[in-house]
């Protein structure tokens, strides 16, 4: 069985896992994959440089505003999130926010649903795939329980957030794991990417996060 990268197939869980592994052969290179109720979907890896760019701003501004909270935060760049035969997924970042150190995914493995909870934020980072960002994907991560799905869309400099509770979800405009944080806020810094270097945003995101900090104490 072959498959076509960037497209849903069907398949079981044993093909994706074989085929997988035999794509990232092929290539020399790792791919994204994604499971989802007998669907499988693999992706390139890679990334071009407008992506690369959105994708390193997300977690310096996540971390930013989890310094200034302050608030416990642990970030994943690339992790593969797996209810072993039921569901797989491998967004470009995760984040668990307010957990302990000893409560943590850890080791070599994939994040193990059945060991861990689920992250508290997942990230998608796409172009050419954003229709499926808030498609499909958002039915998997509603499937394996994360609590907030952001959804970044390079070409157009914005962010979708999404909130997810019982296998359903619906779209934010404030981040309810990370509470306060405006998502336009987000999408201006994505749009300063085009005229700013990555010091003059992250200063820019310093005033405007601890105005908001500030009004919220008063």
């Amino acid at each position: 069985m072959t498959t076509q990268l960037d497209d849903w197939q069907r398949g079981t869980w044993e093909e994706f896992i074989a085929i997988a592994q035999q794509t990232n052969l092929d290539r020399g290179q790792n791919s994204r994959g994604y499971y989802y109720i007998g669907w499988m979907r693999l992706e390139s890896a890679r990334s071009s440089a407008d992506q690369a760019r959105s994708h390193a701003m997300i977690p310096s501004l996540v971390g930013l505003y989890a310094a200034l909270a302050p608030m416990k935060l642990a970030g994943y760049v690339n992790p593969i999130i797996q209810r072993c035969q039921h569901q797989q997924a491998q967004p470009h970042l995760a984040f668990y926010i307010d957990r302990d150190l000893k409560d943590l995914p850890t080791g070599n493995a994939p994040i193990d649903l059945d060991r861990f909870d689920p992250p508290s934020l997942v990230v998608e980072v796409g172009a050419s795939s954003f229709a499926d960002d808030v498609g499909m994907k958002r039915l998997l991560y509603e499937r394996l329980g994360v609590a907030e799905y952001w959804v970044v869309n390079v070409e157009a400099r914005l962010i979708i957030g999404f909130a997810i509770a019982d296998r359903g979800s619906r779209e934010i405009q404030i981040s309810q794991v990370l509470p306060g944080l405006e998502l336009s806020i987000i999408t201006e810094a994505l749009r300063r990417l085009d005229r700013e270097d990555d010091g003059q945003i992250t200063r820019w995101l310093i005033e405007q996060f601890q105005e908001k900090m500030d009004q919220s104490e008063k």
